[in-house]
């Protein structure tokens, strides 16, 4: 029987690192072996390490995106300083594309810039055609709404806030929100920006976007749905619960998303057919957060993500077998969560009360009960 880590110590997961690698290895290069397969938290343990001895070669972004996930599972201030590095980073370029709306066709030439580097591959054509009845809500969402919304679940406002906030609210998301085609092409972004619209209270969205959601994707037509639609449809309902929980800082009525945990049980064995194993992860995590801990499309999604673990490369690569961190941290991360999920979720981390954190906050942000002097 393989080791097992009591403690999460970085020691103990290296050392279990290397046991894991060790006997995967064995088994890779011996057909006949009959080693004991790994465990849901020796693959956890496993990634863990890898991720964490790498970290410091990951962009900013991914870095942050990473400590805010173990910091709401573990509650380790650890991982504050992660969430530290994004906030700098985020606060930067609120304070350059808040504080310039007002500018001479700011907005249209930002929104125009944004548009232009979404790629060149189907899915980028796709949201670039949808996006061209409403070229400016690209910059109202993904922009604006983005950094706002991640300065604020970290305790904090901005620059130019209330300029912001002002923009926001002038600004009609709803056609786009609701267009059949942006849900089409970007399901789980657009419901991401109607809960970021309610948490910043520029907007209520939110009921708007399940009716058009349920619209274009009508769970009768489902056979008509090829597999990039089908995934497309599975990521947007994830984020319904994922949004709604404050992207795993608490626990959310399974009644009010009892529409799409029925349908991820009824659909389960396409799921794992079709889905990538982000999504797999997702789907399995939507039922924790839910509070459905025993529902058994927990250990068929678990079952299939530790199936997924690469020995050779110590996480779960790309469909096709890339094991870039860059861009595998968000699954691999999922993996983690949905592989050893916590008894309680942690709210925050809110850095200004953080002791690792509070003496070394970007001057440009100020706690929410304090009236920002910066307009």
């Amino acid at each position: 029987m393989l080791a097992t880590c009591k403690s999460k110590s970085l020691s103990c997961l290296i050392g279990l690192s290397f046991i894991v690698s060790s006997v995967s290895a064995f088994a890779a290069d011996d057909p006949k072996s009959t080693a004991t397969p790994l465990t849901h938290q020796q693959v956890r343990s496993a990634i863990q390490v890898n991720l964490e001895q790498n970290m410091y070669s990951l962009p900013p972004r991914i870095q942050g995106h990473y400590g805010l996930r173990m910091y709401r599972m573990t509650g380790d201030e650890k991982y504050t300083n992660a969430a530290l590095i994004d906030l700098i980073t985020i606060t930067e370029r609120q304070n350059y594309f808040a504080c310039n709306i007002d500018k001479p066709k700011f907005i249209e030439q930002q929104a125009s810039e944004a548009i232009s580097v979404l790629g060149k591959g189907p899915r980028a054509k796709a949201r670039k055609k949808a996006l061209k009845p409403f070229p400016e809500f690209i910059f109202y969402s993904d922009i604006l709404l983005r950094y706002a919304s991640r300065t604020d679940e970290l305790g904090f406002m901005g620059p130019c806030h209330q300029k912001m906030v002002t923009a926001l609210k002038a600004y009609d998301l709803k056609p786009a929100l609701t267009d059949p085609k942006m849900i089409k092409a970007w399901a789980a972004q657009l419901i991401n920006y109607a809960y970021w619209a309610e948490q910043l209270e520029v907007g209520n969205y939110v009921d708007d976007y399940k009716q058009a959601f349920i619209a274009a994707y009508p769970n009768d037509k489902d056979n008509e749905l090829d597999k990039r639609q089908f995934r497309n449809k599975l990521y947007g309902m994830t984020h319904f619960i994922f949004a709604a929980s404050g992207y795993y800082q608490q626990e959310v009525s399974a009644k009010e998303f009892k529409w799409i945990l029925d349908y991820f049980d009824d659909n389960i064995d396409r799921i794992l057919t079709d889905a990538t194993d982000d999504i797999i992860s997702e789907v399995g995590i939507s039922f924790y957060l839910t509070g459905l801990r025993d529902h058994p499309v927990i250990k068929k999604t678990q079952n299939h993500i530790a199936a997924s673990f690469n020995s050779e490369y110590q996480l779960i690569p790309s469909p096709r077998g890339n094991p870039d961190m860059v861009m595998g941290e968000h699954r691999n991360v999922l993996a983690m969560m949905l592989l050893d999920w916590p008894e309680t979720l942690h709210k925050g981390p809110y850095l200004a009360e953080t002791k690792a954190t509070k003496k070394y906050l970007p001057v440009q942000v100020t706690p929410k009960n304090v009236t920002s002097k910066n307009k």
